[in-house]
């Protein structure tokens, strides 16, 4: 054999010796943040028939899959206790073992939604956060906090692998973090003093019809699901188109195991009739948790904010909001943030707050209290309850508000009206008054405008800023007691 065959029969045999290796995704790689104490699945590709085991740091543990005919292969490892002890786990299909490292185990999240989730701690351009500098100094003292974002991509197929890699955060890579996400890891790593991991799948504008299924777009939405009918009903916006964003950016992280799921979206959905946002989100949550295959994991979303929507007196936002609130009421295991005292004046037009620290820190809140047993955590926005009408003012009462509603005086954002229907800005006050073994509280609402009022509206229009907070300093939900 002369000695060009024997090279090329050399780069042969070393070419289908890398390729019978066993391959894992993306996200099944170095500095990854595994869920502690659960059955944590781990998958990839290998020859058809192969048999691969993984061997784990942490235990005389292996576990072993074969693959499929199309090479897929999936297995389960038991995971230790969350710690910062660097773990390491090694794949081998017989041909060739392949190993990751610096693994931690601890608390698994996903950041899913559109640009409000997706910004990042550096912000976007003409849309900065508030007190970047302060978080990439303090950055140092969460390294503990892994974050991994999947690019946002359209395809018309669902697609099992995407490119990307896990970040530990250091000053030198925060700003590239999702700031709700960051600012929610933050928290939980000070208060559990765990690793925590981030999977962020999001994309900017999209819709909630974004994320689901072909199926489930077939059977309950009108939407079209062939790319020539995508294409055509959103022709100018793709980041609004339905299906592809869901089979490009979030199919791939299905296999992974998780704690639960974060998501601030809506802004796209604005202008949706009835319930239709509501019900299409509690589909989309249902899809996800039968997807992931880990039962009635948390849900917890964030409400969108204020914004002008080319009329700041409008209510077409304030729908939305009224459907998230909705949404929280029908999926099981969820709860809604409320954002309404988290926009400035000055930001009517800004579809980006600067404001992210406290949404990531409610959301955190919302976690400690019903997932980690941090049962003295306020983490409720208070809600309307009830109201009685007397002579010319309205009672109000509003539940979850832990007996402070705040401020005592010079109350902001309520309107009344009359059977006319004619809203006026209204003064409100506090009312106590000792009842049978307990206090009754109530807001009294009025207006000189309005002799008989009929209705109340806190907050109902697309951009306004009340100020009632409870002992927990959140604010209340905007709500209205009419239907009109």
């Amino acid at each position: 054999m002369n000695k060009k065959v024997l090279l090329f029969a050399m780069l042969v045999a070393a070419a289908s010796t890398v390729q019978a290796k066993v391959r894992l995704p993306h996200l099944v790689s170095d500095n990854m943040v595994i869920q502690q104490q659960t059955d944590v699945r781990l998958w990839g590709w290998a020859k058809p028939g192969k048999k691969v085991t993984a061997t784990v740091s942490w235990s005389d543990q292996q576990a072993s899959a074969k693959a499929d005919k199309e090479g897929r292969w999936l297995l389960t490892v038991k995971s230790p206790k969350a710690s910062y002890e660097p773990l390491s786990i090694t794949f081998d299909d017989g041909d060739g073992k392949v190993s990751i490292n610096n693994v931690l185990a601890g608390e698994v999240w996903v950041c899913a939604g559109q640009s409000n989730m997706e910004m990042p701690v550096k912000g976007f351009w003409g849309c900065p956060v508030k007190d970047y500098n302060q978080t990439v100094l303090d950055a140092k003292n969460h390294r503990g906090v892994h974050s991994v974002k999947i690019p946002s991509i359209m395809r018309m197929e669902p697609q099992d692998d995407a490119d990307c890699t896990w970040r530990e955060c250091s000053p030198e890579t925060v700003s590239d973090f999702s700031a709700t996400g960051y600012f929610f890891a933050r928290v939980m790593h000070s208060a559990l003093d765990i690793p925590i991991g981030l999977i962020e799948a999001n994309k900017g504008g999209s819709r909630v019809e974004s994320w689901l299924t072909k199926e489930n777009l077939q059977k309950y939405t009108s939407e079209p699901t062939d790319s020539a009918g995508i294409v055509a009903f959103k022709p100018e916006y793709d980041y609004q188109r339905a299906l592809l964003w869901g089979n490009g950016t979030f199919n791939p992280i299905l296999n992974y195991t998780v704690k639960g799921i974060l998501f601030y979206q809506g802004c796209s959905n604005v202008g949706d009739p009835g319930n239709q946002y509501s019900e299409r989100l509690k589909l989309l949550v249902e899809q996800w948790r039968q997807q992931f295959a880990l039962g009635e994991i948390p849900f917890y979303f964030v409400e969108i904010a204020p914004y002008h929507y080319d009329d700041v007196n409008a209510t077409n936002g304030a729908l939305l909001r009224e459907q998230q609130f909705r949404a929280q009421q029908i999926i099981p295991n969820s709860s809604l943030v409320c954002t309404n005292d988290l926009v400035y004046p000055y930001e009517t037009t800004q579809i980006h707050p600067t404001q992210k620290q406290q949404v990531g820190e409610r959301l955190a809140y919302t976690a400690l209290a019903r997932d980690y047993g941090f049962s003295q955590v306020l983490y409720k926005s208070s809600t309307f309850k009830d109201m009685t009408v007397k002579d010319d003012a309205i009672y109000l009462h509003l539940q979850d508000n832990y007996h402070a509603d705040a401020p005592y005086e010079q109350i902001e954002g309520f309107e009344v009206a009359g059977e006319d229907r004619v809203f006026h800005p209204a003064t409100a006050r506090h009312f106590w008054q000792p009842g049978n073994g307990y206090w009754d509280e109530a807001i009294i609402v009025s207006s000189p405008e309005v002799k008989k009022p009929v209705a109340v509206r806190y907050c109902f229009k697309n951009f306004q800023l009340g100020n009632v907070k409870n002992a927990g300093n959140l604010p209340l939900f905007p709500f209205r007691t009419d239907n009109w």
